[in-house]
């Protein structure tokens, strides 16, 4: 939608229609949301505040029953040294995670299983502690979590949606993340020795990333 001209090709304005407690809802966007198009020109802030409404708004009061509960039990002022990620693996403990079944589980674009960046970023991979392989799924997943059925059930923000790789040709940054859609942006490093500081300096220096598509 944002990489593609929208006119004549999309009919939706700014609301959503949520369904609760068995009625379906129509929740405006912005004031009078619902009686206003979204075009070429205004789809870059209906992508905003939909993902703000999915993520925050629209889940604001569970979230704020869940802290009460949760503070009640351990208060702010104990946990607040921790970040988010750091608090998961203290609550949750470190997850064994099976690299072979992470390959199995992932998909590419723009790269193949063959190439050449996808064999070292595995050959990396390989040699990662449990702790650091821990830190790449919560990096690329949001979670350092791994589903029951292990990695083929994984699950993004529209369903189940696999670990995958995507090709960016920039090769003086760093990998970034799209935890919504579990997707790994991996630059085409010239080098394995390259790959593998870039991709360690990502997942523990930035620990989690998250953009849109």
């Amino acid at each position: 939608m944002l990489d593609n001209d929208i006119t004549g090709v999309l009919d939706e304005t700014f609301s959503i229609v949520r369904e609760q407690f068995g009625e379906m809802l129509v929740i405006d966007l912005k004031p009078g949301g619902r009686h206003e198009a979204v075009t070429e020109l205004n789809k870059h802030e209906y992508v905003r505040l939909v993902a703000e409404q999915v993520m925050t708004k629209g889940i604001g009061e569970q979230v704020e029953a869940v802290k009460k509960g949760f503070h009640e039990m351990i208060p702010p002022e104990l946990i607040s040294m921790f970040s988010p990620q750091e608090l998961e693996l203290l609550l949750c403990g470190l997850p064994s995670i099976d690299v072979d079944d992470l390959r199995a589980n992932t998909d590419y674009t723009g790269y193949s299983r063959d190439s050449t960046q996808i064999q070292w970023f595995w050959t990396v991979v390989q040699a990662l502690s449990q702790e650091d392989l821990a830190r790449l799924v919560q990096f690329v997943t949001g979670t350092s979590q791994v589903p029951m059925e292990g990695f083929q059930a994984l699950r993004g923000m529209n369903g189940p949606q696999k670990f995958n790789i995507h090709r960016c040709g920039d090769s003086g940054r760093l990998p970034s993340s799209h935890t919504c859609f579990n997707q790994l942006d991996l630059p085409e490093y010239p080098s394995l020795e390259v790959l593998q500081r870039c991709l360690l300096a990502a997942i523990r220096e930035g620990f989690e990333g998250f953009g849109f598509s």
